[in-house]
C-alpha cells in the first residue's frame, strides 16, 4: 500500500481509541460546567463522536489530497448516469443483503437488534448532532479505508471474489460485534460490488450514505415499528430459506 494509506488506517485505528483518552476529558468539562451527573457520560460519549470522527475525516481528506488529484483513467470507470443508477440500485442491494444475512443469522439464533446500532440511536436521542456521523462521516469514513484502500489494494493482487471477502470481514469485524459478523461482511461486500462495477468510490459512498441515513432515520422516527416489520420479514425470508 502507498505510505499514506498507512497513515490512513493508523489515523481510523486511532479516532475508534480514541475515547479512552477523549472521554475523561469531555467529562470534565461537562462537570465544570455544572452538567447533571447523570447526563455526563452518555452527552460526553456522544460530543466525543462527533468531535473524532470531525478530526479524523480532516486528517484522512488531507493525507488523500495527493490520491485524489492523480489523473484517473476513465476508461475503467462507468459513466455518470450508469453509475447514479448504481448509487440508487446499491441502497436496495445492501438492505436486501442486509435482511438475508439477519435471516441467517436468526436461524442460529442471533438476535435481530444490534448493540451498536442502539447505542447510536441513545446517542442521538441526547445529542441529535451525532446523526451526521453515523449517516454522512461514518459511511465517507469506511468506504475510503475498507473499499477504496483495503478492497481496492487487495485487487491489485486477487481477484474480485477473494479481496471482496478479505475487505468485508475486516469492515465486520472493525463494528466489533462479532455475533453480526455476517451481516457486516454482507453489507461490505455489497459496497465492494458497487465499487468495482463502477470504478467510483463515489458511488459506494452514496450507496452507503443513503442506505445509513434511511436506517437510522427510520429507527429514530418509528423505532418499535421498524422492529416489528424487521422482524416479520426477516421470518418471512428465513422460511424461504
Amino acid at each position: 500500500m502507498k505510505k499514506e494509506y498507512w497513515f490512513v488506517v493508523i489515523t481510523y485505528i486511532a479516532m475508534q481509541l480514541s475515547s479512552i483518552v477523549g472521554m475523561p476529558i469531555f467529562m470534565l468539562i461537562g462537570s465544570l460546567s455544572g452538567m447533571p451527573a447523570d447526563e455526563l457520560k452518555v452527552k460526553a460519549a456522544a460530543y466525543w463522536i462527533v468531535f473524532s470522527f470531525l478530526a479524523a475525516l480532516s486528517l484522512i481528506l488531507i493525507l488523500m489530497r495527493k490520491d485524489m488529484r492523480e489523473r484517473i483513467d476513465t476508461r475503467n470507470q462507468a459513466s455518470i448516469p450508469t453509475s447514479i443508477l448504481w448509487a440508487i440500485a446499491g441502497v436496495f442491494l445492501a438492505l436486501i443483503a442486509q435482511s438475508l444475512a439477519g435471516s441467517i443469522e436468526q436461524m442460529f439464533g442471533v438476535k435481530s437488534e444490534s448493540e451498536n446500532t442502539q447505542n447510536l440511536i441513545s446517542l442521538i436521542y441526547e445529542v441529535p448532532m451525532v446523526i451526521f456521523v453515523t449517516s454522512v462521516i461514518g459511511p465517507i469514513l469506511e468506504e475510503i479505508l475498507f473499499r477504496k484502500i483495503i478492497f481496492g489494494s487487495l485487487n491489485k493482487r486477487f481477484n474480485f471474489f477473494i479481496s471482496a471477502l478479505i475487505s468485508s470481514v475486516i469492515f465486520g469485524l472493525a463494528h466489533g460485534e462479532l455475533e453480526h459478523l455476517l451481516l457486516y461482511t454482507a453489507m461490505g461486500f455489497t459496497f465492494a460490488f458497487l465499487y468495482a462495477q463502477t470504478g467510483r468510490i463515489l458511488v459506494s459512498m452514496v450507496a452507503h450514505i443513503a442506505m445509513n441515513t434511511l436506517v437510522i432515520i427510520l429507527q429514530v422516527l418509528y423505532r418499535e415499528d421498524i422492529e416489528k416489520i424487521l422482524d416479520t420479514a426477516q421470518a418471512f425470508i428465513g422460511g424461504l430459506l
